[in-house]
């Protein structure tokens, strides 16, 4: 049987190509706007240093660097290489200056202690095996007074949308990854890591077991997503 790690690197090495396309679909959009009211918050400055963990193919790595601009540089990192080419082709025609993308663990980061301004994950966390190493290591390598970030799936507390999102989930979203992407068991697997993710509350917690400070929540879409951002002790 596949450890987590192993099913999640196949789910993604598989589904690469159609990622950008099928997020659309699936969130309807509204995963873009989540990102930019977050952005917003965060007030990313000219000449930052950013961090963007699982960042799959790239798309909160270039919006970062369009905030640091060319004083700045911004990382993004994934341990699939499959989507890491997807956002190299993206960087050789946008010409984005300062990103780089690296293959690596998230839970290992290949950086030393107080590296960046912040340090971002979106909808990758759930897909870890150990989400308060992970923030361990986001926390360790963002600098004292940097943030780190994240913007993931939640669960609705909203009664009928509660049940609503999860029959959406369950039964729709893997039949969209068949017709759409044809990868329904990719797609199931989304569903199931969805599902199993923390509450708000509870990554809230983690957030301050990581050491973090000062922690911020915003729920999008009735609960279905959330912004999650703690600050790093000076």
């Amino acid at each position: 049987m596949l450890s987590k790690e192993e099913r999640v690197h196949s789910v993604f090495e598989k589904i690469s190509d159609q990622y950008d396309y099928m997020n659309d679909l699936i969130s309807f959009k509204q995963h873009s706007k989540w990102r930019k009211d977050t952005m917003k918050r965060m007030k990313v400055q000219p000449g930052n240093h950013c961090l963007d963990v699982c960042c799959g193919t790239g798309e909160w790595t270039f919006a970062l660097a369009e905030e640091v601009g060319t004083e700045g540089r911004v990382v993004g990192l994934d341990f699939s290489q499959n989507m890491l080419n997807v956002g190299i082709e993206k960087l050789k025609k946008r010409q984005s200056h300062g990103v780089s993308f690296i293959h690596g663990n998230a839970m290992e980061l290949p950086f030393e202690d107080n590296s960046f301004d912040f340090v971002t994950i979106g909808f990758g966390l759930r897909n870890v095996p150990d989400y308060l190493q992970t923030l361990k290591e986001m926390a360790r390598v963002v600098k004292p007074g940097g943030r780190v970030v994240c913007l993931e799936t939640s669960h609705p507390t909203v009664p009928v949308f509660k049940q609503l999102f999860k029959f959406y989930f369950t039964y729709i979203m893997p039949v969209f990854g068949k017709l759409f992407a044809k990868s329904y068991q990719e797609y199931a697997w989304l569903q199931e890591s969805t599902e199993a993710f923390l509450t708000k509350e509870e990554l809230k917690e983690l957030f301050k077991q990581a050491g973090l400070s000062n922690v911020e929540v915003k729920s999008y879409a009735l609960g279905a997503a959330a912004m999650h951002t703690g600050k790093k002790q000076q």
